[in-house]
């Protein structure tokens, strides 16, 4: 019998070998990994901030501009109709993506910044009362702090901040002891942009379940590494971005248990979130659309729908076990540099690298980096608290994604030495 055939960019190997990511195939569909930085190719190594986009993507957004644009869910006409269609379907592939119940538990929105606030804003409204606490842990970006820190002031509540280890893992013990009957959510990254720490969500959801908390997740880090099923999580909601998907920038996900999403008011006001208006009395639409206030990014939608195509036709099991073995190489390699000293070395990681190299400045590393045209990410990450937990004012951090390869290693592992030559 023949066997199956392999995913796109996926090699077939024999009856005895797992099949494995064509590498050099995929890169070739990223237009942008092409080019070169000065005399040097670009090695980019920043896939945590963002990550580049294949050519479906950027096909799918310009068809969508060239044939199918008009403004969506108002207009009666053939265009307008071809474009809400497009839209709701980039919902539904979401929906389907993340596992989620029903297409209104999707929330679009600009990205994983402001599913976070409007949470903040419309459940903190709708929950929060003086004396009450919402938890958090020490690895948190920023988004999913000063949200937090803002709704509490607001609302009279207090910030709790459950602790990290010495290599960059939640203290879940800690964690269970702050769960009280004033705690009213539990906010906590997937994953770490910083450390690239993996945690164990469906711990952290089942205990602050059993004592009747919601929970949200920070998504942003862990779509392109990880299988994301909310409801084999059952958190509360879920939030994502896009760009750090392979699609497009300004768009963004949050997912919501239909029963919140039905009890919290509106994030925003404005067209396409009312059902009916007067002078007196506004009543608004149902979900999801009560949240999704003025014209979307359509074109947005549209690129985050081909992206997730493009992602799982590669397929996530590929792809993370792929990205495991670089982690493996990168790290190996890494602990041949002298005088470098790895931020965060947690049991599960994504592919997130983080150091310091001897006393020097993380920004004059990654600036001999970009002289070699390798292109990574210094400073402290959007996770200023973490970087004082370790005593460093930032890092250098190198993340990697399905197009990067262990030649890139090597590259940036010459370029770290030649960084301890010239800056020591």
């Amino acid at each position: 019998m023949d066997s199956a055939p392999s995913p796109p960019g996926v090699a077939a190997g024999d009856a005895s070998a797992p099949r494995r990511l064509d590498v050099e195939r995929l890169r070739a569909e990223f237009p942008i990994l092409r080019q070169r930085v000065g005399e040097k190719p670009l090695v980019y190594l920043d896939n945590a901030s963002t990550t580049q986009k294949p050519r479906a993507v950027i096909d799918a957004i310009a068809r969508f501009y060239s044939d199918d644009y008009a403004n969506i869910h108002r207009g009666v006409y053939a265009l307008s109709e071809r474009a809400t269609q497009a839209y709701e379907e980039a919902r539904a592939k979401v929906r389907r993506f993340i596992n989620a119940g029903d297409d209104r538990e999707i929330i679009v929105v600009r990205g994983t910044t402001e599913a976070i606030n409007l949470v903040a804003h419309s459940f903190g409204r709708l929950r929060v009362e003086p004396g009450d606490e919402i938890v958090i842990s020490a690895m948190e970006h920023h988004s999913n702090l000063v949200p937090w820190q803002i709704a509490c002031a607001e609302r009279g509540a207090v910030l709790r901040v459950a602790p990290v280890n010495d290599d960059g893992e939640l203290r879940l013990d800690m964690y269970e002891r702050l769960l009280t009957p004033r705690t009213r959510l539990v906010a906590i990254a997937h994953v770490s942009n910083a450390l690239g720490t993996i945690n164990p969500v469906r711990e952290i959801v089942a205990r602050a379940h059993g004592a009747n908390i919601p929970v949200l997740l920070d998504g942003a880090q862990a779509v392109a590494h990880l299988r994301v099923d909310v409801q084999a999580i059952d958190c509360d909601f879920y939030a994502f971005s896009g760009h750090k998907l392979y699609g497009p920038s300004g768009i963004g996900v949050l997912y919501g248990k239909a029963a919140l999403l039905d009890a919290m008011p509106p994030y925003q006001s404005g067209g396409d979130m009312i059902r009916t208006v007067a002078f007196d009395k506004t009543s608004y639409n149902r979900i999801p659309y009560k949240f999704e206030a003025g014209t979307p990014h359509i074109a947005g939608a549209v690129g985050l729908g081909a992206a997730i195509d493009y992602f799982q036709s590669v397929g996530i099991e590929y792809i993370a076990a792929y990205e495991q073995e670089l982690l493996a190489y990168a790290t190996a390699r890494l602990s041949e540099i002298p005088r470098l000293r790895r931020i965060g070395s947690a049991r599960q990681k994504a592919c997130v690298l983080s150091f310091v190299l001897d006393n020097i400045h993380p920004h004059d590393v990654a600036t001999v980096l970009d002289n070699e045209g390798v292109a990574v990410r210094a400073g402290h990450h959007c996770a200023q608290p973490l970087m004082e937990r370790f005593g460093v004012a930032g890092t250098v951090r190198a993340s990697m994604a399905l197009y990067n390869t262990r030649e890139e290693i090597d590259v940036l592992a010459r370029g770290l030495r030649r960084a301890l030559e010239v800056l020591r």
